[in-house]
């Protein structure tokens, strides 16, 4: 069967910026009417094996999967993995470097902002993102609760108008992108490394959303990617406007890449992304991820 509403790319609260566990997650996708959905946590696999028992329970498929951070041409691109063999060693091996270095990142990027002197530490970090390493617009939205509570001057501005619903990635990209004053340059996998060993774990590498700012994926990157081993391309997703979705359309139509689609829901800190609004995701999107699977 080919009907039935999917989202692909749903974050969980084993990612540091995401609020729901993954059993309200399955009751969400139920209440919905969603077929199929995938928890692609951001660099970790916390989310299984409690989120495959709620799928049981609700009735809706779950396919396994994580967001992977990875880097290519010296930019950031993040991987997703549908159907992997989340216990598998080899993405052990992965997940522990990611970590290694994420986490180093984001005690560079505390420690910097500490230096510019705000009011942040590295224990309420810890603290306060239980999930998997903590991302920077996780840091920023602990800062900017603080100063938000306090009036701090130097944050007024992520507080005013249209500010206020974009606030932790107007901060990022204040400060943590190559130009801020916390930047820390980037130290995971690379992507074509990862490309290379994924499918045989099961997965059916997937570039997510390759038009948000930090990655702007080109017709040569993603030709590049194909030849290396990526069998989707994410083109439906919250990161883009019509024309990007249009472009990105197209280009997978030619490299013969599955399109898929993904909300990228997160909760709180992505409040203009609402569970289950995602209208393109089809489960013939989940059939022709299956038909590029080595099993």
């Amino acid at each position: 069967m080919m009907d039935g509403r999917v989202d692909l790319h749903v974050h969980s609260s084993n990612s540091s910026d995401g609020d729901y566990p993954p059993a309200e997650l399955l009751r969400m996708a139920k209440k919905k009417g969603l077929r199929a959905i995938s928890i692609s946590d951001h660099d970790t696999v916390g989310a299984y094996p409690e989120a495959l028992e709620s799928s049981r329970k609700f009735g809706v498929e779950l396919i396994p999967s994580l967001e992977l951070t990875t880097l290519f041409k010296g930019r950031e691109f993040h991987l997703l993995l549908p159907f992997v063999h989340w216990e598998s060693r080899v993405l052990r091996r992965i997940l522990t470097t990611v970590t290694d270095a994420r986490m180093k990142e984001a005690q560079e990027r505390v420690a910097k902002l500490q230096a510019l002197g705000f009011d942040i530490s590295w224990d309420e970090v810890v603290l306060r993102t239980s999930g998997g390493p903590p991302l920077g617009v996780s840091i920023a939205q602990i800062l900017l609760d603080k100063g938000r509570k306090r009036n701090t001057p130097s944050l007024q501005k992520y507080f005013e108008g249209a500010n206020l619903l974009y606030a932790p990635y107007i901060f990022y990209r204040d400060y943590f992108l190559e130009e801020g004053l916390a930047f820390v340059p980037k130290r995971t996998v690379s992507l074509v490394e990862v490309l290379a060993v994924v499918s045989n774990d099961g997965a059916v590498p997937v570039l997510a959303h390759p038009g948000a700012y930090f990655e702007r994926a080109t017709r040569e990157d993603l030709v590049e990617l194909m030849e290396k081993g990526l069998a989707g391309l994410e083109v439906y997703s919250s990161y883009h406007d019509p024309q990007q979705v249009q472009s990105y359309r197209a280009l997978a139509e030619e490299l013969n890449l599955v399109a898929t689609a993904g909300s990228d829901f997160h909760g709180r800190i992505k409040p203009q992304v609402v569970f289950g609004r995602l209208k393109e995701g089809t489960y013939a999107m989940v059939e022709a991820l299956e038909k590029r699977r080595r099993r």
